[in-house]
Order: structure tokens, then C-alpha cells, then sequence
């Protein structure tokens, strides 16, 4: 399993939304750190072939993306950033629609909308209108649609986006808990929603790659006049140190 992107890139009109974008992911989380511009949902939306690459190639398994069609996306699973849900169906009704909509049918439709309720704790919240969930109910809602399908590569945009601290945490246990065997793509300008979950974490900066590295390795890197007079580094230093203005 391997998702591999060879310079990729993207613009809009004069700007570079994405520059010469080149990384291999194979199974585990990689958290995509960056401010808003930093080409983070571009890079989601180039994988989803939401949008049109300007340049290079976007393979899964040795094979473009566009050549596989319906065959990549029934191995990819999408959280989007928004929060677009249809908000008079229950919990059950909509997944059930979306797997549906991913080529699921009969029992296997069935007992897949109740693992990913089960998994993102929603089960006793089943029968209520979507409409009714609070801002965390929602976003598990639209991870639960996002594991669908058992993808293989699952895109996570801004997971944890207007959470308060007790839903953030929550969210994170479950996407750590996913991460098994599959390829798990964490965007977000949140550091600590990354830092203790990710295998590599990806520092993006207007449209460029900065840096890429476990988080333990980024710290390490710090030079010495960005290390803390008190206390341990963090990922939040290395954030302040590469892509702070």
C-alpha cells in the first residue's frame, strides 16, 4: 500500500497553491502542519481529484489515480474540513446513504454503518436528525462517513476544527485507533492535535514542503536559539521556528 506524489503542483491563476510537491505515504499517520494558505486542503483536494493538477503524477500502488477512477476512490475515505451534512436525515439514515453512495449494499451496508457508529460512539444517537448534533457529534458523524467503505487512505481536514478540548481529545483517540493498516492524512493548524498521534509530520508553507520527519526528530532539529530557557521543546516550537512570518 503506497500513495506516492512526484511534483506535484497546483495554481491559481499567478499563485502556487501547491509547488513541486514530492512525498511517498505508506501506512500510518502523517500530520500536515501549516497556516491557512499553506497548500494543506489543496494537497487533500488534489488526492480526492476534486481539483485539476496543473503538473506531476499522483500514483496508488504504481498506478495514477486518474487511470484507476472508481477504483481509487472505493479505497479512500474523505472527512472534509465543512461541515456539510444533510441535516433532516439521522445519524443511520445518512451513513447508510453515503455507503450507499461508496457501493455498499444488503447486510454488508448494514453492518458496516453499525461498526462506524459503534466506533465513533454514536450508537445510542442513531435515530436523531443530524440536524440536532452539537459541533462533536457532527464531526464524528462525518468521520464515521469517511470510514465507509474500509478505505485504505483516509483524509482528515481539519478533524478537530472548532472542537473544545474533551471532543479534540476524543477525535484523536479514534483516529490513532484507525491508523492500522492504513494510510491516515491529518491536516490542521492545531500543533497539539498532531503531536502525540503522528508518525511524521509534514511542515507546509506557502504551497511548499518544508520539512518532514517524525515529531521526535523535527525537536531534535531545532537549532539552539529557538530551544525553550525552561522547560522540554515541543512541536510547537518547531512550528514557530519553520513556519512562523
Amino acid at each position: 500500500m503506497k500513495l506516492e506524489l512526484e511534483h506535484v503542483t497546483k495554481k491559481y491563476g499567478d499563485t502556487a497553491a501547491l509547488r513541486d510537491f514530492t512525498l511517498t505515504f505508506e501506512p500510518g499517520i502523517y500530520g500536515i502542519l501549516g497556516a491557512n494558505g499553506a497548500g494543506k486542503s489543496t494537497l487533500m483536494s488534489l488526492i480526492t481529484d476534486n481539483v485539476k493538477r496543473d503538473g506531476g503524477s499522483i500514483l496508488y500502488d504504481g498506478e495514477d489515480i486518474l487511470d484507476l477512477g472508481d477504483r481509487f476512490r472505493s479505497v479512500l475515505g474523505y472527512m472534509p474540513q465543512q461541515q456539510g451534512v444533510y441535516e433532516q436525515m439521522t445519524a443511520e439514515s445518512f451513513l447508510s446513504y453515503m455507503g450507499r453512495l461508496k457501493g455498499l449494499r444488503g447486510r454488508e451496508l448494514r453492518q458496516q454503518v453499525g461498526e462506524v457508529l459503534e466506533l465513533t460512539n454514536l450508537l445510542d444517537a442513531r435515530h436523531k436528525k443530524v440536524g440536532s448534533f452539537s459541533g462533536g457529534m457532527r464531526q464524528r458523524v462525518l468521520l464515521a462517513q469517511a470510514l465507509m467503505g474500509e478505505p485504505e487512505v483516509l483524509l482528515l481536514d481539519e478533524p478537530t476544527a472548532g472542537l473544545d478540548p474533551r471532543e479534540r481529545v476524543r477525535i484523536r483517540t479514534f483516529i490513532k485507533e484507525l491508523s492500522e493498516d492504513m494510510i491516515v492524512l491529518l491536516t490542521t493548524h492545531i500543533v497539539t492535535d498532531i503531536e502525540s498521534i503522528a508518525d511524521k509530520v509534514l511542515l507546509m508553507k506557502k504551497g511548499e514542503l518544508v520539512r518532514v520527519d517524525t515529531p521526535q526528530a523535527l525537536i531534535a532539529s531545532l537549532p539552539a536559539d529557538w530551544r525553550p530557557v525552561m522547560g522540554t521543546p515541543s512541536l510547537e516550537d518547531v512550528y514557530l521556528c519553520f513556519l512562523g512570518d
